[in-house]
């Protein structure tokens, strides 16, 4: 066995650097919908994530063992195809991060990978099978069956407890959210913390270092486990928002039933090797419970600018990571430049969010973004949503409030006093969070 070498090693910390991008950027698959109905603060909410992102790390080697073997081929795979492909990923989960979008970070180290293995040995070095079965069906699969099973989940929560009241069943579906919300970031460490083991593992074939076919040593499962749940910590307050607060507006039923759907469509896939997008898995199954609600409607305007990209993030991961391989294998000066670039850039876009800082002291501020077209439509023609109160009727004899003039109803015998109508340009857009 050869020595790690120094290149070896910078591969090593960028898939390192991956995973705790990996973390904050997923954060919000565990924990967005815990924190927006008030479940759990959002502190404590990422702290528990972490730990049980540690603690999945360490449940399976299945997904990792698909990544290291079997997305590409190991033969006249260098080193410095992993680095590039982990440059790629890294640039595309920061950009998603800054604009807030719950893109899959899976995705983007596919893309990676496939863009640098293609820039390096041509598309003979891409095992195209393997990418269909186990990367690009459960991509399309996952949502869907998550969502599905979430918009279920929530007419049945509704309906087994319609005639109970909200107050006394909030409480109880509130504990059900934490351990939901538990075992989603349980998941999550045992399906995306395997990537960059993968990754490593992969790198350190290519390098000599460990025989092909070889599963992850222990310092490279531990490594990676802290890693990401490092990145969780730190939380990924701009894509919870979105995702808490941008798709729908969530009650703790639909909470409970989103998270627990998502949660075992995401143990089911890395139980069977699929590496499928966590991201994708806990979106789809948000949008699903909001639509499961009588009179939930879901936000579709930002819904289709995740959906893009979603699309986008494939090839765009890949056209980075063939432009950086395109660089390294000019020699060392070409490695030098690509590092200098992926430090550059990152600092760019870290610089870029500063502007308007996103954390956990308003990360549950509602989204200044009006509802689109579609959702205003939907919302006009739904019925109220489950416990929401009744207008009230006026009493035979009492003047009805006129809007339009501005007037109020008084007693009878007293003087109508004039409260001045509010124009539509200064009147507050409807608090449709969807």
């Amino acid at each position: 066995m050869e020595h790690i070498t120094l290149l070896l090693a910078i591969v090593v910390v960028t898939a390192l650097v991956f995973d705790f991008t990996n973390g904050f950027h997923d954060t919000a698959n565990a924990m967005a919908t815990t924190i927006s109905t008030g479940a759990m603060r959002p502190k404590a909410a990422v702290a528990m994530s972490a730990v049980l992102n540690l603690v999945g790390a360490f449940l399976s080697v299945e997904v990792a063992k698909t990544i290291s073997g079997g997305i590409i081929n190991e033969e006249g795979i260098r080193p410095e195809v992993i680095f590039a492909a982990l440059v790629g990923a890294i640039l595309w989960n920061l950009l998603t991060w800054l604009l807030g979008l719950p893109s899959s970070s899976s995705h983007a180290l596919f893309g990676g990978l496939i863009g640098a293995a293609v820039m390096s040995a041509g598309f003979s070095a891409v095992n195209g099978g393997t990418i269909v079965t186990k990367v690009l069906i459960p991509a399309v699969a996952a949502p869907l069956v998550a969502g599905l099973a979430a918009l279920v989940a929530t007419r049945l929560t509704y309906r087994i407890g319609g005639t109970t009241e909200d107050r006394s069943t909030s409480k109880g579906y509130r504990a059900g959210q934490i351990a939901s919300a538990g075992l989603v970031s349980l998941a999550h460490g045992t399906n995306d913390a395997q990537k960059t083991m993968g990754v490593i593992t992969l790198a350190l074939v290519t390098g000599g270092v460990l025989a092909p076919g070889s599963n992850p040593p222990m310092w490279v499962i531990v490594s990676a486990g802290v890693a990401i749940a490092l990145g969780t910590y730190l939380g990924g307050w701009r894509i919870i928002r979105t995702m808490g607060k941008g798709l729908t507006d969530l009650q703790p039923q639909q909470g409970f039933a989103a998270q627990t759907s998502a949660a075992t469509v995401i143990l089911a896939s890395s139980h069977l090797g699929f590496s499928l997008s966590t991201t994708q898995s806990c979106s789809g199954a948000v949008m699903g419970a909001g639509l499961g609600r009588k009179g939930g409607v879901v936000r579709w305007s930002t819904a289709t600018r995740m959906f893009v990209a979603w699309g986008l993030t494939l090839p765009a991961a890949g056209l980075v990571a063939a432009a950086a391989e395109f660089l390294t294998k000019q020699g060392t000066w070409g490695i030098a430049a690509v590092a200098v670039l992926l430090v550059a850039g990152s600092g760019a876009i870290w610089v870029i969010s500063r502007r308007k800082p996103v954390d956990h002291t308003n990360v549950t501020d509602d989204e200044i973004e009006p509802a689109g077209v579609v959702t205003t439509a939907i919302a006009a023609v739904s019925p109220p949503p489950a416990g929401a109160p009744a207008p009230q009727a006026t009493e035979p004899g009492a003047a009805a409030p006129n809007a339009a003039a501005g007037t109020a109803a008084t007693e009878p015998g007293t003087p109508r006093t004039t409260v001045p109508a509010q124009s539509s340009e200064s009147a507050p857009a409807p608090a449709a969070t969807v």
